[in-house]
């Protein structure tokens, strides 16, 4: 049996890793400033500038490679019927310790940096109900006022006619009217794709992911195109450093929300409200009731058609896959696993009052 000293000091080397991110994660700090200001934006331009250019995921095509070798290394094991089994097995930790070390040297550390909201400089506490309460009337004040210069209609369902890649190049402007008055949400060189696994991202509930291997924003091209919008602008905000969901939902909204095009700015209303009257429903169902008798039957409608599209992709294996997720969302310093996403809620708040826009 041959030792392979190389695969014996990587698989080693991931306790170690393991370990040494424990400590970075008391730290955001150092990290906010080192990583996520430091070496991360050189990181990212690089591989989004190598990567941009090419005309499919680059992505997706390694994550499928990345499963082919892995099913064959099992094959291979069961057909040896375990021959050599510590080795291999060690083979298989040494190249986990690779991933392990990319992953969190291209992207992951960001999960350890500093709140969004003390980048702002907003204050966070808890909110009122009435709070919450009065950004939702602004929001679907803004949402109807959107769908009807839209449609001219207040019963007609928002139709975006653009395509996939018109919105990737969209989205842009949007992030560079942001960057004005947020100078430090600035993104350059565009590495935003339709996911070649959009089928599969469907069935597993999924709008899009961020492959931080390679920097591409992988989009999923079969989402309603009333929220794609937001989909590409929220995962643009993971290339930039944000990794906390609740955190790339409120970027994505504002550089939605700064977009001169009016069906970005009705994306972002519409993501804004769908996460605020759900905040509301779980405080008050009736309140919820009221506030949704407010809003134009045509957003009713874009609503209901987008939970039916969720709906057809119902399966068996879905929540198998959102644990799994959720379980990998509290080991990357977000406690609340999927619930996350909503704490978007937080941040809205903040900015609709710190903004003088209520």
């Amino acid at each position: 049996m041959k030792w392979n000293k190389t695969h014996i000091f990587l698989a080693i080397f991931l306790p170690i890793q393991v370990f040494l991110l424990q400590i970075l994660a008391k730290n955001p700090t150092f990290v906010e400033r080192y990583y996520s200001n430091g070496i991360y934006p050189v990181i990212s331009s690089f591989f989004r500038i190598i990567f941009g250019w090419i005309p499919f995921s680059v992505g997706d095509l390694l994550l499928a490679f990345g499963v082919f070798v892995f099913f064959r290394f099992l094959y291979r094991l069961i057909k040896t019927r375990f021959r050599n089994f510590i080795p291999k097995i060690i083979h298989v930790f040494a190249v986990f310790s690779v991933i392990y070390f990319c992953f969190y040297l291209f992207w992951g550390f960001n999960y350890y940096r500093e709140p969004l909201a003390k980048n702002l400089e907003y204050q966070q506490k808890e909110y009122t109900s009435a709070q919450l309460t009065k950004v939702t009337e602004h929001i679907i004040k803004q949402l109807n006022f959107y769908q009807h210069k839209i449609t001219q209609n207040d019963s007609l369902k928002v139709d975006n006619p653009y395509q996939s890649k018109e919105m990737y190049n969209l989205a842009l402007d949007g992030y560079d009217n942001l960057a004005k008055d947020f100078p430090q949400l600035k993104y350059q060189y565009t590495s935003v794709k339709s996911s070649l696994m959009s089928w599969l991202q469907s069935y597993n509930g999924t709008s899009g992911y961020l492959n931080p291997l390679t920097g591409e924003a992988q989009v999923n091209d079969r989402v309603p195109k009333t929220s794609y919008p937001t989909t590409t602008c929220h995962e643009m905000a993971h290339q930039i450093g944000f990794a906390a969901e609740n955190e790339a939902n409120f970027v994505g909204f504002l550089a939605a929300n700064y977009n001169n095009d009016v069906y970005f700015k009705y994306a972002s209303y519409r993501m804004a409200f769908g996460y605020c009257i759900s905040e509301i429903r779980k405080r008050d169902s009736e309140k919820s009731k009221e506030l949704w008798k407010t809003v134009n039957k045509g957003i009713f409608k874009d609503f209901n058609a987008s939970y039916d599209f969720w709906e057809q992709y119902k399966n068996p294996f879905e929540p198998l896959v959102k644990k799994g997720y959720n379980a990998y969302l509290k080991a990357n310093n977000q406690d609340k696993g999927v619930e996350s996403y909503n704490y978007v809620v937080d941040l809205l708040i903040s900015y609709f009052e710190n903004s003088g826009q209520l």
